[in-house]
């Protein structure tokens, strides 16, 4: 067991060194001059020369690329272009708002997606298994911007249930979660209809065996064995997919923060690129690229939690 964690580990560690050089190499390949973007074109070639020494864009790749990894992990990412502050700082501030967005989606995605893909699986190849197949395809098939903008068109413009963006913050509870509900379902939708097709497999599967028959034969309801009993042996392929989606719903928030107007990390990295602001936007996509590896390195974990007879082929 503790063989398999150190591999693990390695992995991650080996993994994310790998792409922070991948993240390096691409931001500083992009075209453009950081120096012009931050003084203007009407900048003199002493002030532009000036600028790119301060900021150490006439030192090696490499030199520059060690600092940056030196730097990273003591939590420096450089000071922003843009808005002339330490980057860690905007990622602090930004942080929970893209967090909080992304755990409601998550948990909009398993409370929907596990009921409506045990409950087809219960009712194989009935009416319901067939609504929820349907409903899963729309779901899959409609991009979440389009969805986005017709949720506003509804509750907010038309039926002013909601509102239409922009963040009240947490000194008012109710008015923070009412200007999450509308992100929180678009963002949810496309992962909630993904979870329940394989949730309504893996369960289809686990109760074709044995154990299930024996467990509906002693008598226990439909409803008890199907919770207790098919439900945990279909977890596997379930975390897989969660873990996935988790990491699918972060870096979704850059789609749907933009459009509801949401002070996240998202909206963050959209003005960093526009502007060119490029320890920003390198710190941001080390901290997205961070955070899918992060899950993937999670749920290898919990596989062997799941299922203890994981233990002996690792």
């Amino acid at each position: 067991m503790w063989y398999f964690i150190f591999r693990r580990t390695a992995g991650f560690v080996a993994t994310l060194f790998v792409v922070s050089a991948v993240v390096f190499a691409v931001m500083n390949v992009l075209p453009g001059d950081p120096a012009l973007t931050i003084l203007g074109l009407d900048a003199t070639d002493d002030a532009l020369a000036a600028l790119r020494e301060q900021l150490g864009l006439n030192q090696p790749v490499l030199a520059r690329y060690v600092s940056w990894i030196w730097n990273a992990l003591q939590g420096d990412f450089g000071i922003s272009h843009s808005f002339r502050v330490p980057v860690s700082e905007l990622i602090a501030e930004r942080l929970p708002m893209t967090i909080s967005l992304a755990v409601a989606g998550m948990i909009f995605t398993l409370v929907i997606a596990l009921s409506l893909g045990i409950g087809a699986a219960a009712r194989h190849r009935k009416v319901g298994d067939w609504g929820v197949m349907f409903i899963s395809q729309i779901g899959i098939a409609v991009p979440a911007f389009w969805l986005s903008m017709l949720l506003v068109l509804l509750f907010a413009v038309k039926l002013r249930w909601l509102p239409p963006g922009g963040f009240a913050g947490w000194s008012d509870p109710v008015a923070a979660m009412r200007s999450l509900v509308l992100p929180t379902i678009a963002l949810g939708v496309v992962q909630s209809a993904v979870l329940a097709r394989v949730t309504r497999s893996s369960a289809l599967e686990v109760m074709r065996q044995d154990f299930v028959r024996t467990a509906r034969a002693t008598g226990l309801s439909r409803r008890r064995v199907l919770w207790r009993h098919v439900l945990p042996n279909a977890l596997v392929p379930i975390v897989t997919i969660v873990g996935m989606q988790f990491a699918a719903l972060v870096t979704g928030t850059i789609v749907i923060e933009n459009v509801f107007y949401l002070p996240g990390l998202g909206r963050l990295i959209f003005q960093s690129i526009s502007n060119r602001d490029l320890p920003t936007v390198q710190a941001l996509v080390m901290l997205f690229a961070a955070i899918v590896v992060t899950a993937n390195f999670v749920v290898d974990l919990l596989y062997v939690v799941i299922d203890p007879r994981l233990k002996a082929r690792t």
